[in-house]
């Protein structure tokens, strides 16, 4: 069954307005601002072979094969070649991928071999919004060389296919395209209970919501989702989510996440990967590029979740506010992360903070935020303590040649708002205004005794920040 998790679209609420949908505006300018079924298919057949009837074979995880990177769309990375398990052949026909799903669903799970070269066109809506049955036990999905599943175009809107609790769906080489609905996960939608594990595999130009609802674009998770040497990319959500939207466990290892946007200008966030409340979300090895948000996060956001991001680059991606990550609430961890040539159009290139709803507790490690671009304050960062505590602790890490009016490196402000520089290296950013290094309305502290240093900033190294020179 279709169950969407009722946190999508999440807005928070303004304090003077008290209701959702409000417009966030915060930060003014400078430190005062502060079955019977007709279906088509596609591509080249190969010898038909009766799913129905066979025996099933488990649904174990189908192991990697001549692994290859992952930051194109060809879903592949690097891995040793093993066997993969035998499977039940599927010919180049939907109406028997169909019948293969629903008899693999009652018979407790199975390993379907898909046909390589093959698009299997989905045409019609089978079940409560989905063009394949919902998964209800274990399934693994093995495909090849150009295995497609795709929604036809000029049909009725549906997503691809949905996990319900007790499925466990495995996409092997498999590409995923074309889904569309109103409602969540455009592509795949996991539901509390299910789980989804994808293996270099591509989701990518799929669609969710439009007259301002729907979110997660390519794939929307309310139960535990593990992406592995994939692609997704170039999804659409009305709201939140462009990529993936995550509202349980999601794991994000060695793939790519590009060019997905989250349209909203008022609750839009994460144009790669959007974190609801409650979410966890743990990014290792991977790439996020050139994702749009029209609120807060381009390329990864979250709200009142758990985010940790580490050995990623986090590059090319544009939001209102954080045009590489946004994070309201909640714990934000990055480890080993390069944010380079990032754009905040309204503020922080790099990375935004913001305790708005919920105090906000950010660490950032061993890591690079270079050449980003705040269009009105915090060319790198940007710790806003609003109605909340808003605590950023940076270590090992080097802010480098970004650019805003007031604190092209760092713009701090808010009473409750702290940020703590350990071996930090604050140097060579530009303020077209003022604050070049950086500008305080909180508390900073720059512990330069641990080698912190701030310098070579333009038109001057720092604005209020005790223990920093010019």
């Amino acid at each position: 069954m279709n169950h969407q998790d009722q946190t999508r679209g999440y807005e928070p609420v303004r304090p003077d307005e008290g209701r959702p949908g409000s417009r966030w505006r915060w930060c003014a300018v400078g430190l005062a601002g502060v079955t019977g079924l007709a279906l088509t298919t596609m591509g080249v057949a190969v010898p038909a072979a009766a799913a129905v009837g066979r025996p099933l074979t488990s649904a174990d995880e189908r192991p990697s094969a001549d692994e290859r990177r992952s930051g194109d769309e060809s879903g592949k990375g690097k891995g040793k070649k093993q066997p993969k398990p035998k499977g039940i052949p599927v010919p180049c026909d939907a109406d028997q991928l169909i019948a293969a799903i629903t008899l693999a669903n009652a018979r407790g799970g199975a390993v379907l071999d898909l046909a390589k070269k093959c698009t299997y066109l989905l045409t019609a809506d089978i079940d409560d919004g989905a063009g394949l049955p919902a998964i209800t036990a274990p399934i693994t999905l093995n495909g090849g060389k150009h295995t497609t599943i795709e929604r036809a175009a000029a049909v009725e809107q549906f997503r691809i296919i949905a996990v319900d609790t007790g499925g466990h769906l495995t996409l092997n080489h498999l590409k995923i395209t074309g889904g569309q609905t109103d409602g969540d996960g455009g592509g795949i939608l996991v539901n509390t209970g299910g789980a989804l594990t994808t293996n270099h595999s591509i989701v990518t130009r799929n669609i969710a919501g439009n007259d301002g609802s729907g979110s997660s674009g390519g794939i929307a998770n309310n139960g535990t989702t593990t992406i592995k040497h994939s692609t997704v990319s170039r999804n659409t959500a009305a709201t939140a989510a462009g990529g993936i939207g995550n509202a349980g466990q999601l794991a994000i290892k060695k793939s790519s996440v590009t060019t997905n946007t989250a349209n909203a200008l008022v609750g839009g966030f994460g144009g790669g990967v959007g974190s609801f409340p409650g979410g966890t979300t743990v990014v290792t090895g991977s790439t996020i590029s050139g994702n749009r948000a029209g609120e807060g996060g381009g390329g990864a956001g979250g709200f009142n979740a758990n985010v940790t991001i580490t050995n990623t680059a986090i590059t090319g991606n544009r939001a209102s506010n954080g045009g590489a990550v946004f994070a309201e609430g909640g714990m934000l961890a990055l480890r080993h992360v390069t944010a380079i040539n990032n754009t905040g159009t309204f503020q922080g290139g790099g990375l935004v903070l913001r305790a708005f709803s919920a105090a906000t507790v950010a660490t950032v490690e061993d890591s690079t935020i270079a050449q980003n671009v705040g269009t009105l304050n915090g060319g790198g960062i940007v710790n806003s303590a609003i109605a909340f505590a808003s605590t950023l602790d940076v270590r090992n890490t080097h802010i480098t040649a970004n650019q805003a009016p007031f604190g092209g490196g760092i713009f701090n402000v808010g009473g409750d708002a702290a940020v703590t520089l350990t071996n930090t290296k604050v140097i060579k950013n530009i303020a077209t205004s003022n604050g070049g290094g950086i500008v305080n309305s909180g508390t900073v502290n720059l512990n330069t005794a641990t080698g912190t240093v701030v310098v070579k900033n333009r038109p001057n190294n720092c604005v209020n920040v005790p223990g920093c020179v010019g």
